[in-house]
């Protein structure tokens, strides 16, 4: 009985194209600066485990042309959203390697966070405020 129900599990698992494409559609209802072109290579760049965690906490990949070239990276832990410059070539680089980094910790400070073009953290650097499309709400689990 083990064995068939090991078995069965992979039919109800999502498939690598399909994890991206529901990252992307998380961004389309709660990013006022998404749009198909700016987001979607970003996400497909994101390891796929990645993203299933990002998913199952309630994690959102935000593209935000706001962000400055030399700050083109940022994560806001009170909503649990990772933002890029999608203008900016390392922004995306950037924030591909946080997301990798912070999902194989499963740590996400409450604090925003700010990155430069090389990736090193900036202290004390301010950035503008996300703020979700008008009506759309993220569910972001804390753990």
């Amino acid at each position: 009985m083990l064995v068939l129900s090991v078995a069965a599990m992979p039919a109800f698992a999502q498939s690598d194209r399909e994890v991206v494409e529901d990252m992307v559609t998380r961004s389309a209802n709660v990013c006022p600066g998404h749009s198909a072109d700016r987001t979607t290579p970003t996400v497909r760049s994101v390891p796929v485990g990645a993203l299933r965690v990002m998913l199952e906490r309630g994690l959102v990949m935000c593209p935000d042309r706001r962000l400055d070239a030399d700050a083109p990276a940022a994560f806001y832990g009170r909503v649990g959203v990772f933002t890029w410059n999608p203008e900016v070539k390392e922004g995306s680089v950037v924030i591909v390697k946080q997301i990798d980094a912070m999902t194989r910790k499963d740590d996400y400070p409450q604090d925003t966070l700010v990155w430069d073009a090389k990736g090193n953290a900036l202290k004390q650097r301010t950035v503008p405020a996300f703020e979700a499309k008008p009506g759309a709400a993220v569910l972001y689990h804390v753990r």
